[in-house]
């Protein structure tokens, strides 16, 4: 059975803001690595919009190889969108949703094929709540963003994780590796 993994960018301060990160070759590279092992990729529409900037390296490559090799893995993965005013994606390897979440992550556990990652803040909140998050892995961005959302807004119950593993990166980021235990 296929896992869903969710897998999102956070500050010290557990802030969720785009920019504040720090986007360096190994955390691109590892995130390339990760594209390289997954089956789909689940987006609300505002990170899947976000995620869009990629199409640019595609077309206008940037030279600089860890970004441009993995808007290449990320452009590969197939991609599902959950948004009520989007109606186009313009990505061929994106489609928008058109039953719930829950039924979706249901449907794609029962498949075969490589993991499913979800990279939305908005999605992550709604499995933590279904109880449908196989592993999180939380990359802690060394930076205080002071503003921004906080990744688990809204969660209905307390949930225990059991730590797998951390991967340190020469930046200062680290991934905490979770699985939940209830």
């Amino acid at each position: 059975m296929r896992k869903i993994i969710a897998a999102f960018n956070t500050t010290i301060d557990g802030n969720c803001h785009h920019t504040a990160g720090i986007a360096d070759a190994d955390l691109h590279q590892h995130y390339t690595d990760l594209l390289d092992n997954a089956g789909a990729l689940l987006y609300g529409r505002t990170t899947f919009q976000l995620m869009q900037y990629w199409q640019t390296l595609l077309k206008n490559p940037s030279g600089e190889k860890a970004s441009d090799d993995f808007a290449k893995a990320i452009d590969k993965v197939p991609k599902i969108v959950f948004s009520r005013t989007l109606k186009i994606t313009d990505w061929t390897t994106a489609e928008i949703a058109t039953i719930p979440l829950e039924e979706v992550i249901k449907e794609l556990k029962q498949q075969k094929g490589k993991d499913i990652f979800i990279g939305s803040r908005s999605l992550i909140i709604q499995l933590m709540n279904l109880n449908l998050v196989d592993e999180l892995q939380l990359c802690i961005q060394p930076v205080i963003a002071g503003k921004g959302l906080s990744l688990f807004d809204n969660i209905k119950d307390r949930t225990i994780f059991k730590h797998k593993k951390t991967k340190n990166f020469n930046n200062g980021a680290i991934i905490l590796y979770y699985e939940p235990t209830s």
